[in-house]
């Protein structure tokens, strides 16, 4: 009887604490890339280029009310990439990449719809690995670069029967 009590102490009380933590201590890496949009196409080209120093924020919001629960910023490699940590679990959360900033002077405006990107930072979906990736995020170059109307031609004519 004394036996079966302890078994069932030890299975309410610490079992959970080592689950939790294995999660605690291993901090999740968001990692993606940040371009500039040098054809100002909304997508990425061939004459798109990596931004190193750009910043960028991962930030979680409760899902009911949307108010922030978390932000935390990270810059951009020598390849245009970031690889942000971030702490804890955020099962119950929306969490984003969101474009903070470039530091090249005429490539600062982000592009409305690649601004942000969802990324998952939960151990409760099944995914083990601690390494989650983002969508890549751009900015507006100001003018397009010369050749960009040829490079378009050549993606709008990609699928075309000649």
């Amino acid at each position: 009887m004394a036996i079966s009590r302890v078994l069932l102490l030890f299975a309410l009380c610490v079992l959970p604490g080592l689950v939790s933590a294995r999660t605690l201590g291993n901090p999740f890496h968001i990692q993606g890339r940040v371009y500039c949009d040098t054809c100002r196409c909304g997508f990425e080209t061939t004459a798109t280029t990596y931004i190193p120093g750009a910043t960028v924020r991962i930030e979680c919001k409760y899902r009911n009310t949307l108010q922030l629960a978390y932000s935390v910023e990270g810059e951009t490699d020598a390849t245009g990439t970031y690889n942000i940590l971030v702490e804890d679990d955020h099962e119950d959360q929306i969490c984003e990449s969101v474009l903070v900033s470039s530091p090249v002077n005429d490539c600062k405006s982000a592009d409305p719809g690649r601004s942000r990107a969802n990324v998952v930072v939960t151990r409760y979906n099944g995914v083990v690995k601690d390494k989650h990736y983002a969508n890549n995020m751009g900015f507006f170059k100001d003018q397009p670069l010369a050749g960009c109307e040829e490079l378009l031609k050549q993606y709008l004519n990609y699928d075309q029967p000649e």
